[in-house]
């Protein structure tokens, strides 16, 4: 498992644990969440209602489909809350449940263009971590494979949040001019059982899915303030 490092978190807002849960835990969870798509008459063709929304939503109404019991607990263990507490100076004061991200397979060509960047709270650069936002991956993620995106250095105080939101929009060179600013695009691929943190200040949004892989995943939002 990678080393918990609260000065590079501080400067990059996202972090990557490679092989924080144990490929066997995972195994059962993506196995638990296979029968609930059978259940929930899901299989391989995800029904046409679904492949009809726009791309991004088509993941909401997927993900809401299935229930994966005792999902929190395999996810949110102790370990995870130790990890949250050493980079964020404090324990989580709430965890919200964890929610399944699912991807239908073969959303169409990847793309940076038009991509929905957001952050789920609002909180001055200046101020103290307001969450710490954990995404696993259940299964293999690979490059490409709609894993959610994260723009590391958002978060930082300095940082022009309007022109980089117009620069998202507009650049046709969108990984080179993010350098030039200082921001690395973080794509949260890897391998089952790795855990990405993020700085809930940090601008993110999903991606599409070009493989022809389900995208399984999964994320809790933990805040370190009331």
């Amino acid at each position: 498992m990678a080393s918990i490092d609260p000065r590079v978190f501080a400067e990059k807002g996202c972090i990557g644990l490679e092989g924080f849960h144990p490929k066997a835990r995972m195994a059962s969870i993506r196995q638990s969440l296979l029968d609930g798509m059978k259940r929930a008459h899901v299989g391989k063709g995800i029904p046409p209602a679904i492949r009809s929304l726009p791309m991004f939503q088509q993941i909401a109404r997927l993900s809401a489909l299935v229930q994966v019991p005792g999902l929190h607990a395999s996810l949110v263990t102790p370990e995870l809350k130790e990890a949250i507490t050493a980079l964020g100076g404090q324990a989580p004061v709430s965890i919200q449940e964890t929610q399944l991200l699912l991807s239908p397979r073969a959303q169409g060509n990847w793309s940076l263009q038009g991509l929905n960047w957001h952050v789920d709270v609002t909180a001055d650069a200046r101020g103290p971590i307001p969450g710490i936002q954990a995404f696993f991956l259940i299964d293999d993620v690979a490059p490409r494979g709609g894993a959610t995106l994260a723009l590391a250095g958002s978060h930082r105080p300095g940082v022009d949040i309007p022109a980089l939101r117009r620069l998202l929009k507009a650049s046709t060179h969108l990984e080179r001019d993010l350098q030039s600013l200082g921001i690395e695009l973080i794509e949260m691929c890897g391998r089952a059982g790795d855990v990405f943190l993020m700085d809930m200040r940090v601008l993110h949004t999903p991606s599409i899915n070009a493989t022809r892989e389900l995208r399984m995943m999964a994320t809790a939002r933990c805040f370190l303030q009331t």
